[in-house]
């Protein structure tokens, strides 16, 4: 993790007693507003870097302080000039973005941001086991990170390379085909089944709103697990319940009928097979712009919806997806089974194929 420090030049002296032009003020540190299930709590981490054998000046301190609170971190400071002069003279500081440098770590030099955010992880359940010195331990080895909504954090596929703790925010789980499978939130942990498995990343985390995370390397958070025996026996049973829940999800979907991706079996297979078996049912799919719907009676199609399209426009809409989960649940209500065919099922499917190829030949 790497952010920007912020330096402020001093161009212009009237009567200030302290400093001369040229002195330069380096800022860096963060003023972060964390929630969790117990309120807010404001954490500030401001280092400020005098100019060598000068005095300090609080008022200036305070003034810098000040600023860094107002864009919450140093790299968001935009180029500007500040004036100082509630003392004996008055002097002008002028700020230019500066380079990024590296963050050593983000928490540990500072023992009062590690006792306060040890404070707040002891209410998350993943570390009520530990007591406050193992805990200020775990703490001194965490690294701290926002993410903008739309931001992939880790994908499916990737090798394991850190465990994340979710401070504030909300992030979703995302299966192959980009659908949601659940969501994580405050206190909420993930990345964990790949470092202890050694088995590639299986799903893809992605925030859905601004979203503030505590992530731990991969090697130190082995460590760690070898270290407090009360963590091994957290993960043990957080991955015996995410297995639980995986396995009844899987019984659930095979026992009300077929199910499966759209990766595997393209829209225009999967309704050829509906309607060669004769099905009767409601298929229910879970597509990128939303879920979609088509009753099958004896294989025909006889009501289709997809966002706002409805019958033969939501059938072609869903029939152009590549990528999605599906659900077939077998049986219709009486008013189901009374409605009309949309069509005839080969020229619906023919006249849907005929417009696929012409938006791609438009």
């Amino acid at each position: 993790m790497s952010f920007t420090e912020a330096i402020f030049r001093v161009v212009d002296v009237s009567g200030c007693p302290f400093y001369q032009e040229g002195d330069e003020f380096k800022i860096t540190g963060n003023a972060l507003l964390l929630e969790h299930n117990k309120g807010s709590k404001f954490i500030s981490t401001v280092i400020i870097d005098m100019p060598p054998k000068r005095r300090e000046c609080r008022t200036l301190i305070t003034a810098l302080t000040r600023i860094l609170v107002e864009h919450e971190r140093v790299d968001r400071i935009p180029d500007r000039v500040v004036s100082c002069g509630k003392c004996q003279g008055e002097i002008k500081l002028e700020h230019k973005k500066g380079v990024a440098i590296a963050l050593v770590e983000d928490i540990k030099q500072h023992g009062t941001d590690v006792a306060t955010i040890a404070a707040i992880l002891s209410n998350f359940s993943i570390f009520k086991t530990l007591d406050e010195r193992s805990l200020r331990d775990f703490v001194s080895l965490l690294r701290l990170k926002k993410y903008r909504p739309g931001e992939t954090i880790i994908s499916k596929g990737d090798l394991g390379k850190n465990l994340y703790i979710i401070l504030s925010g909300v992030v979703n789980v995302m299966d192959q085909d980009g659908i949601s499978i659940t969501k994580l939130r405050n206190g909420e942990v993930f990345g964990e089944m790949s470092l202890i498995s050694g088995d590639p990343v299986g799903a893809t985390i992605k925030v859905v709103e601004p979203t503030t995370v505590l992530f731990i390397k991969g090697q130190d958070f082995l460590k760690v697990l070898n270290r407090f025996p009360s963590l091994q026996m957290y993960f043990a049973r957080l991955l015996s319940r995410r297995l639980a829940r995986s396995n009844v999800m899987i019984s659930k979907e095979f026992s009300s009928g077929m199910t499966g991706t759209l990766s595997q079996m393209p829209p225009v297979e999967l309704f050829q097979t509906l309607n060669y078996n004769q099905k009767t049912g409601t298929l229910r799919l879970n597509l990128p712009k939303g879920p979609a719907t088509i009753l099958f009676r004896g294989g025909a199609v006889v009501e289709a919806a997809y966002g706002r399209q409805i019958d033969k426009e939501a059938f072609f809409g869903i029939l152009s997806e590549k990528q999605g989960r599906f659900q077939f649940v077998p049986g219709l209500t009486e008013q189901q089974m009374a409605l009309p065919e949309l069509g005839m099922f080969m020229e619906l499917l023919m006249e849907g194929l005929r417009k696929l190829d012409e938006a791609v030949q438009a």
